[in-house]
């Protein structure tokens, strides 16, 4: 319990589907109530079939408003209306039926902060995941030049990136998820001044040492005694699972007597074009790996998506594929006496909660050498390993991969043990919530939020109404 007074709390999050992001809120959210705060959440999308247990349980008050705006227009303008939708998200909150809040928390889009600053008059905190800046053309690659685009493209995206820059410059306190987004978002976001205090994400360490009912028919889809590679990933290409496929198909090769498996669990939406074509690109890959494997779904899930069973093994395949697991199914899998590693595949990740919650179940880690990782996880001497920090090549990981196969329990055991004391050190959720409510009662502390003046703000709606009215009367 906190010793400040107890703060009421709202949670501005766009989408709370499956992935690092969400975690992140949720848990925030988790430890901050807690503390003896009072926190709600408010999203424009909230799928019960594509969500966090928490999220749908009653242990957080989620508020899901439907916006009038569709994802996109075609296939396009997917920003354009992820801000409009977030901006009639930000009405509803500044409507006189609200509840009032003491601070808002913001995350992954900031355009609602100077309307829910300066009108609502409260004060903001932003937690920066990455700006969208440097993720609109691609994944971004720090040190090489960001992929040039078309013209139309460079016109459509300045004033929206200039938007992302002077509206997260207004929050009252920018936090950032690691030392890496710290830096970049400096480096790119220039007028931003002041430093980004990292808060490291941090996991609900309880629930990873809940006890799994083996019985369970979500966790008999997914257990199996063969020694099991695992990876957590939205299916997404940027999360380059091919890495793990490739990799894990050399290391078949390099160990043709032993039976291994990989399985790739992650969060899919059969809305979004990048979940499914990644997920048909990677079947692809399998096959043309001349490896076998099956698609399954939590069978506790409502809604169980309509997969194509052409190709498929059921029975013991190479490739286990995941699609929405559960948070038992995830700790099943990584508690399983059977998993030797867990495969963090993005190069060059912001942060990467997949490695912490690997560590706190003991499980190595090999991930790539760039981003996040490279401050959760610790490749030194073998006397303080937690994992491996490697380049992004199948042949590289293929060989990490048979140093971890090859490990003595002594060996395991150990690592083990010095993957769980880094995580609770640093990334309990307990440590997270700490240093999250510090920068709350911190805002709350700065008073009275400055009135902002009349032409500033005659600008601001000026360019607002120009911009996502533009492309609505303009050719495309």
């Amino acid at each position: 319990m906190s010793k400040h007074p107890a703060l009421r709390v709202a949670f501005i999050h766009p989408d709370l589907g499956i992935g690092g992001a969400e975690r992140l809120v949720v848990d925030a959210a988790l430890g901050l109530q807690a503390r003896g705060h009072k926190v709600d959440i408010y999203t424009s999308h909230h799928d019960p079939n594509h969500c966090f247990e928490e999220t749908k349980d009653g242990q957080l008050q989620v508020h899901h408003v439907i916006p009038p705006f569709p994802r996109s227009l075609k296939g396009k303008f997917h920003i354009l209306f992820a801000h409009a939708r977030h901006l009639h998200l930000t009405a509803h909150l500044l409507s006189s039926s609200a509840p009032k809040y003491d601070v808002y928390f913001v995350d992954q889009l900031s355009t609602c902060i100077p309307f829910l600053r300066h009108l609502g008059n409260t004060r903001i905190v932003f937690y920066c995941h990455f700006p969208d800046k440097l993720l609109a053309n691609g994944a971004f690659i720090e040190g090489e030049n960001r992929q040039k685009v078309g013209l139309l493209k460079r016109v459509y995206r300045f004033p929206m990136d200039w938007l992302e820059e002077i509206t997260t410059r207004q929050a009252d306190i920018i936090l950032a998820n690691s030392k890496f987004t710290a830096r970049v978002t400096k480096a790119y976001f220039k007028s931003i001044r002041r430093p980004l205090r990292v808060v490291y994400p941090g996991i609900n360490i309880s629930a990873y040492e809940a006890t799994v009912n083996p019985s369970d028919p979500d966790n008999m889809a997914v257990l199996s005694d063969k020694p099991t590679l695992l990876s957590l990933n939205r299916f997404e290409q940027k999360k380059n699972a091919a890495l793990a496929v490739k990799a894990f198909a050399r290391l078949k090769l390099m160990r043709p007597s032993q039976s291994l498996r990989l399985v790739l669990a992650g969060g899919f939406d059969p809305r979004l074009k990048d979940n499914t074509l990644t997920l048909s690109s990677l079947i692809d890959l399998t096959k043309s790996l001349s490896l076998t494997y099956n698609i399954t779904t939590p069978p506790s899930n409502d809604k169980p998506l309509n997969i194509p069973t052409l190709d498929m093994t059921s029975n013991d395949p190479d490739i286990l594929i995941l699609l929405n697991f559960t948070t038992s199914q995830r700790t099943a899998l990584l508690s399983s006496p059977s998993t030797l590693a867990l495969l963090y595949t993005p190069a060059n990740e912001h942060f990467g909660i997949g490695p912490v919650e690997a560590m706190v179940c003991g499980v190595p880690v090999l991930a790539c050498d760039s981003g996040g990782p490279t401050e959760s996880v610790l490749d030194g001497p073998p006397e303080q390993r937690t994992g491996w920090l490697r380049t992004p090549d199948p042949e590289v990981w293929a060989d990490a991969l048979l140093e971890i196969v090859l490990l003595s329990t002594s060996e395991r055991r150990s690592m083990a043990d010095r993957a769980k004391a880094r995580a609770r050190d640093l990334f309990s959720m307990d440590a997270m919530g700490r240093e999250i409510e510090r920068a709350l009662n911190e805002a709350v502390g700065m008073g009275d939020v400055p009135r902002l003046a009349w032409n500033a703000w005659m600008m601001f709606f000026g360019f607002l109404l120009a911009y996502f009215i533009g492309p609505l009367v303009l050719p495309s």
